[in-house]
């Protein structure tokens, strides 16, 4: 890896190199999401990171049901200017980080915990029920598990996370791309496990349920963003080490 570059970052420098080799031109449709994973030797969300910083840099347009489409000359392959975290790169991190928050949290979680958690649960299922677009109470199911830990370390950690995917310029441009929103309905399911675990006091059955929580959300984001070939298997890591 380049000094001085995110592991997207590379890629995407990459991509505009290989793009350059292909000779495309301005408006030409160039490779599939699964021809660039193959050709850049990476999984299919290493690519898809790649692509989205081409789409941010304007370089390139992906189309749903279609492909994706040189925008501008790509000969430039210097460092790009926005500094951002992969959108499964930073899912990645929140997994291992989060599921052993809340193995750990099952250990130390009080009554009061579990009552703010329920209330927290109760505020996303009424958001899904009205359909609207706040995300806040899943934020703070996660943040409250983390405060159940007592340590506020961990939960400045978790903070910054959220804060990352909040702030981030491809997270934002990965969901342009989903338009279906039943998948709320799956995560809440995956909360309530979670906090039954917790209630429990399950630390393995806890972490067990937050590792498989953040499985689903990654894949559910593979594929509605998807937008050519959703038989494609990549995976960034490995689902099944839990």
């Amino acid at each position: 890896m380049h000094k001085g570059l995110r592991r997207y970052q590379e890629l995407a420098r990459d991509l505009k190199i290989l793009i350059q080799q292909k000779g495309y031109k301005v408006g030409d449709r160039i490779m599939t999401e699964r021809q660039i994973s193959e050709a850049l030797n990476v999984g299919r969300s290493a690519a898809r990171e790649a692509i989205l910083m081409l789409e941010i840099e304007e370089l390139v347009e992906v189309r749903k049901g279609s492909g994706i489409y040189l925008l501008s000359d790509s000969r430039s392959v210097a460092q790009p200017v926005v500094d951002d975290i992969g959108p499964f790169e930073l899912l990645q991190a929140r997994q291992l980080l989060e599921s052993s928050i809340a193995g750990f949290a099952a250990v130390s979680v009080t009554k009061n915990d579990i009552v703010r958690m329920r209330e927290a649960l109760d505020m996303e299922r009424k958001g899904i029920e009205e359909k609207n677009n706040d995300y806040s109470s899943d934020e703070l199911f996660h943040r409250l598990i983390a405060e159940a830990t007592q340590n506020s370390v961990l939960v400045d950690m978790v903070s910054e996370l959220w804060a990352k995917r909040d702030q981030s310029l491809m997270w934002a441009r990965l969901h342009e791309r989903i338009f279906d929103t039943n998948y709320r309905e799956k995560w809440l399911k995956d909360h309530q496990d979670i906090l039954s675990a917790l209630q429990l006091k399950d630390a393995e059955g806890a972490r067990k349920a937050m590792w498989v929580h953040l499985d689903n959300v990654r894949d559910t984001l593979m594929e509605l963003s998807d937008v050519e070939d959703p038989n494609f298997d990549g995976y960034l890591f490995n689902k099944s080490t839990i």
